[in-house]
């Protein structure tokens, strides 16, 4: 491979000269509010010298060291995790470098934990139309990311899928009260009609991250489900790599609803983008089960490597100190009140949603209708090009067949009036795209 064709690693990219607070600033001086949070992965800002003087002494005291074996950052970790973070329900956990990870071993977990109870024809796993897990060939097989999987259709596993919700469009018609019963029996229905026998796992989203834009499920629909994975054996993964760590305005997504999981994937907070990695959580269910069966629970070479475990320790610990999660409430309610407000008769608004700092816009042609602006049109992309212009970041959304989702996740730290800077810049940057299309 020759320098020239390294290109197409590189793309038309900004070049960031450094990061401080909710804050970006290019080689050349433009300061551009980072209100994506990178990819929804900044929490408590860019800059903070106490987690950048942690990860200098772990890489002081160790370069590497193999997963398994215990170290002060890992231990640090750990102790944060169950008094600060984890539910009681959740006392196993696994350390890996990200979400794609995490997911992998989870889904992995999953089927060990029905090979250790006696039910080794329970190998299938079924995964949702509008999500994204990660990009291992088996949690890209896994996403309802139709774009993200294009040139690899052919040589990807096969697994099954039902609906996500998606209250907006929802078949039964728009924010319909009978949505979340409606899209739970889709479980219900699926995993008979494949065999209850053979089923060993559900991952979703709490809220669905990117990939839809913040959709919020109907209140009902997480209740039903966790009824249906009981019902039926089927172990309930969160996917938390997204709405994990206090994004949503509490320490984990699925805690808007009165449910636990049998196993949680947390990532993108965990570390708040200091280090990279990744954390795979579990109930003592199904954690004895797998030991009790003998069966490796493989690490993977980078997995809670030192210095990120020191990382994630300090980065859970100033957000528990500041009240972090807090602000992701309140600010999250004041982003997306504004949108609100600033968009509630905008001709091309479907709909302003999320929780939290986990907030989203979708954009149509005709409100009325709901149809979509045509793909070539690359409306989203030109919006973030628009708002980069003007010195702020936005996050494009989306699956392709799901588009014109705009993602807001910025640094809790935010203020009020980068805030305010944000849905401006949005709301001029939308008026500016829509104004020059064809």
């Amino acid at each position: 491979m020759t320098r020239a064709s390294w290109n197409f690693l590189r793309g038309n990219n900004v070049s960031i000269s450094r990061a401080e607070g909710a804050c970006l600033f290019t080689e050349d001086g433009q300061e551009i509010i980072d209100a994506a949070g990178g990819a929804i992965v900044c929490n408590i800002g860019h800059g903070r010298a106490r987690v950048a003087d942690a990860v200098r002494q772990a890489t002081l005291d160790f370069s590497y060291i193999v997963p398994p074996w215990v170290t002060p950052s890992r231990k640090s970790l750990i102790d944060v995790l169950d008094k600060r973070w984890l539910p009681e329900s959740l006392t196993r956990a696994h350390f890996t470098s990200g979400g794609s990870e995490s997911n992998e071993s989870a889904i992995k977990l999953a089927l060990h934990y029905q090979q250790a109870i006696g039910q080794p024809s329970r190998t299938k796993i079924i995964g949702r139309s509008i999500s994204y897990h990660g990009t291992t060939m088996a949690t890209a097989a896994l996403s309802g990311h139709p774009k993200r999987k294009r040139g690899l259709e052919a040589a990807l596993p096969r697994y099954c899928e039902v609906p996500s919700p998606y209250p907006l469009r929802c078949p039964l018609g728009s924010f319909h009260r009978d949505a979340g019963t409606y899209y739970a029996n889709l479980l219900r229905e699926e995993i008979e009609s494949q065999g209850a026998e053979t089923v060993a796992a559900f991952i979703a989203e709490p809220i669905t991250g990117t990939s839809g834009g913040a959709i919020v499920p109907p209140e009902d629909y997480w209740l039903k489900i966790r009824e249906i994975c009981d019902d039926y054996g089927v172990v309930l993964i969160l996917d938390e790599v997204m709405t994990g760590f206090g994004r949503t305005g509490k320490k984990f997504g699925y805690q808007h609803w009165p449910i636990e999981p049998d196993i949680l994937v947390g990532g993108k907070g965990l570390a708040g983008g200091y280090a990279p990695l990744g954390g795979v959580f579990a109930t003592e269910k199904i954690g004895e089960a797998i030991e009790q069966a003998g069966f490796q629970v493989m690490f993977t070479t980078f997995g809670a490597h030192p210095s990120a475990c020191a990382a994630a320790s300090e980065v859970l610990e100033i957000m528990y100190e500041e009240d972090l999660i807090d602000h992701a409430k309140t600010k999250g309610e004041y982003l997306i009140n504004r949108l609100q407000d600033s968009l509630s008769q905008h001709p091309n608004l479907a709909e302003v949603r999320g929780k939290g700092l986990l907030a989203a816009v979708e954009l149509v042609r005709d409100r009325e209708t709901l149809e979509q602006f045509p793909e070539e049109l690359a409306v989203t992309d030109k919006i973030i090009g628009r708002g980069l212009k003007e010195g702020v970041f936005f996050y494009g959304g989306g699956t392709g067949t799901i588009r014109d989702v705009v993602c807001f996740g910025p640094p809790f730290t935010v203020s009020e009036s980068q805030l305010d800077r944000i849905v401006d810049t949005f709301v001029n940057s939308v008026n500016d795209v829509v104004d020059a299309l064809p």
